[in-house]
C-alpha cells in the first residue's frame, strides 16, 4: 500500500532532491577536483551500485580514509546499496582494525593507499577475510601502494557498470546506517547504531543551528570517521551547499581555504581553533566565518582571538553515542553586555538541547533530578531522537546504558539557574584529545602488559593546544631497569600512536581509596 502522507525518513533523501534540483550547483571541491551536485549524485551511484555487488542488505561496509571526496560518497553509497557503513581512522593501530572488524562482520573494506598495506595485512588475517579496496589520491601524491590482494578502485567502480540507479529511499527509517566504534570505559571498542531517521533529524538540526545555506562552503576540518562528521555530510548536502574536503588539518591549508574558496563554517575540536588563531596567515576575515567546536572548550584566550579574526566560535556537547552534539550553547541577547572574558567563560557552557535532539537533565545515583543551582554535582543523562539505537552486538553494555529509560553519558556536570548545563569531570575516565577520545583504561591495560609494570594508573592532563592529553603514572617492579620511551614504544604496539602518553612518570605506589580504587582526581590535582 502507498502512503500519501507518510515517507520514511532517510539523509539519502537530500543527495536526491538536490542533485535534481541544483545539478549545476559545486557541490564538492578537493583541490583542483570539484563537482557539481549532479556529478555529486552520478559518483554516489556509481559507488552504491558497486558496493551492492559485494554485501547483502543490513552487511558493514568499512571504509578508512581521511576528508576525501570517497569519504564522503561513502555516506551516502553505503546505506543506498543497502548497506551499514563503518568509517574508521586510519590512524588506528592493526590490532584495534582487527578488533573492530571481526566484530562488526565487515565483508567489504574501502581503504585510503597511505594506509591499505597495514589494513591488508590485518585483513588477511581475519578469519573471514573481507574484499578491500584500495582507493588511490593523485592530488595528494598517494598512488597505489603496490600490495598484493587489493582490489583497484576504478577497477571496483566498474563492477556496477550498466546497473539501473538506485532509489533515494529505504523502506524502514527505523534501519541502521552507519556503525560508530567508540572507546568505553573498559577499553574495548563498542559500536553505536545510528538509523536513517535519526542520521536525517541530526542533519537538519546541525542544519538549523549552523544556518547552512545554498551559499555555504564548509570546510572539512572535522574528521568524518568521527560520528559520521557530527552529521555534516548529510546536513551540508541537504542545504544544497559545497563541501570542501580538507586530507589533513594544517593551518596554511586552513587559511588558503579561507581565501581562495571563501569558506563560511567549519567543525572541529579545540585544536583545530588554535591552529587557526596561531597561523602566521591570521588575519580579519572580510566573509564572516562560523566554527562548531566540542571536547573540552577553547580557552577564552583563543575564544578572544577567534572573534578578532571575524570568526565566531559555538560550543557543542555530545558523544559517538548521540549522533555527536546533543546540546548547543546558544548565546544570549543579553551576554552582549559582557566583558569579552565573561562572555567566553558563558560560551564554554554545554547549554541546551538541540532542536532535533530530545532532553537533558542532571540525576543523582537513583534517577532523582538535581536542583539546577549550578552548583549540585551529577550524572549527565539524555533521551530523544539525538540518541543511538543501541550498541552492536551487546545488549548487556545497551541495558547498561539505557537504565531507567535515558541514556548515560557517563559525564559528570551541574546545570545552571537558566537551563545550560556545564560538563565539571567525565566518570568514564576518557580524555579528549584533539576531538578524539582515548580510554584511560585502554592505555593501562596497555601498559599492564609490559613484565616490568607493577601499577598504573592513566590521567588525562590540561593540554593548552590538544585540550587535554594522557598522563601515565607507572609502578615499576623492584627488578625493573624500563624507561619511559621504552614504555612509550611497548605502547605504540597495542593502540594508536595519538593515544600514547605524552609524559610517563614513575612512582613508589598510587594513591588509593580504602576499597582500593586509584583516586584519580588526587593525580589530576598534582598537575593542576
Amino acid at each position: 500500500m502507498i502512503n500519501a502522507n507518510f515517507e520514511p525518513l532517510t539523509p539519502l533523501s537530500f543527495l536526491g532532491r538536490n542533485a535534481a534540483a541544483f545539478p549545476d550547483r559545486e557541490a564538492v571541491v578537493y583541490g583542483d577536483r570539484r563537482l557539481t551536485y549532479e556529478e555529486f549524485g552520478m559518483a554516489v551511484q556509481q559507488q552504491a551500485k558497486a558496493i551492492q555487488r559485494y554485501i547483502q542488505p543490513g552487511e558493514i561496509v568499512t571504509v578508512v580514509a581521511p576528508n576525501t571526496p570517497e569519504m564522503l560518497f561513502a555516506h551516502f553509497s553505503v546505506p543506498l546499496a543497502r548497506g551499514v557503513l563503518n568509517p574508521l581512522n586510519p590512524r588506528l593501530a592493526p590490532q584495534e582494525l582487527s578488533y573492530i572488524l571481526e566484530h562488526s562482520e565487515s565483508q567489504l573494506v574501502m581503504v585510503d593507499a597511505e594506509v591499505s598495506a597495514k589494513l591488508a595485512k590485518v585483513g588477511h588475517e581475519l578469519s573471514d577475510p573481507p574484499t578491500v579496496v584500495e582507493i588511490s589520491d593523485p592530488i595528494a601524491g598517494v598512488g597505489p601502494s603496490g600490495t598484493s590482494g587489493l582490489m583497484n578502485y576504478e577497477a571496483f567502480l566498474q563492477e556496477g557498470k550498466g546497473t539501473p540507479d538506485l532509489r533515494w529511499t529505504v523502506h524502514d527509517e527505523g534501519m541502521p546506517i552507519t556503525l560508530n566504534y567508540t572507546s568505553g570505559t573498559t577499553g574495548a571498542p563498542k559500536g553505536a547504531v545510528y538509523s536513517h531517521r535519526g542520521a536525517y533529524l541530526g542533519a537538519l538540526g546541525n542544519l538549523i543551528h549552523n544556518g547552512y545555506s545554498g551559499d555555504s562552503r564548509y570546510l572539512w576540518t572535522l574528521p568524518m570517521f568521527h560520528c559520521n562528521g557530527w552529521c555534516t555530510p548529510w546536513a551540508v548536502t541537504a542545504a544544497g551547499g559545497t563541501h570542501v574536503c580538507l586530507r589533513a588539518v594544517r593551518a596554511d591549508d586552513i587559511w588558503d581555504a579561507f581565501t581562495d574558496e571563501g569558506i563560511s563554517h567549519l567543525c572541529g575540536a579545540p585544536v583545530v581553533c588554535s591552529t587557526i588563531v596561531d597561523a602566521e596567515q591570521a588575519e580579519p576575515l572580510q566573509t564572516a566565518v562560523r566554527v562548531t567546536t566540542a571536547g573540552a572548550a577553547p580557552p577564552p584566550s583563543t575564544i578572544e582571538k577567534l572573534e578578532a579574526l571575524n570568526i565566531t566560535p559555538v560550543h557543542v556537547y555530545g558523544l559517538t553515542e548521540v549522533y555527536g552534539p546533543f546540546t548547543i550553547c546558544e548565546p544570549q541577547a543579553q551576554w552582549e553586555g559582557r566583558t569579552s572574558r565573561e562572555r567566553a567563560q558563558l560560551m564554554a557552557r554545554q547549554g541546551v538541547p538541540m532542536v532535533h535532539a530530545g532532553e537533558v537533565k542532571i540525576v543523582d545515583e537513583h534517577m532523582n533530578d538535581l536542583p539546577a543551582d549550578g552548583e549540585t554535582l551529577g550524572e549527565v543523562v539524555l533521551r530523544g531522537n539525538g540518541v543511538m539505537q543501541e550498541y552492536y552486538k551487546n545488549p548487556e553494555a545497551t541495558d547498561e546504558a539505557f537504565r531507567g529509560g535515558w541514556y548515560h553519558t557517563g559525564d559528570l556536570g551541574v546545570m545552571h539557574p537558566d537551563g545550560y548545563i556545564e560538563l565539571k569531570d567525565r566518570a568514564k575516565d576518557i580524555i579528549i584529545s584533539g576531538g578524539e577520545n582515548i580510554s584511560s583504561i585502554e592505555l593501562e591495560k596497555a601498559l599492564y602488559s609490559h613484565p616490568q609494570v607493577q601499577d598504573v594508573a592513566v590521567v588525562g592532563v590540561s593540554h593548552e593546544k590538544w585540550g587535554e592529553r594522557p598522563l601515565a603514572y607507572v609502578v615499576r617492579t623492584s627488578d625493573s631497569t624500563v624507561d619511559e620511551e621504552q614504555l612509550r614504544q611497548h605502547c605504540a604496539e597495542h593502540v594508536a600512536k595519538f593515544k600514547v602518553p605524552d609524559r610517563i612518570e614513575f612512582v613508589a605506589e598510587l594513591p588509593r581509596t580504602a576499597t582500593g580504587k586509584v583516586r584519580k582526581h588526587t593525580l589530576r590535582a598534582d598537575q593542576s
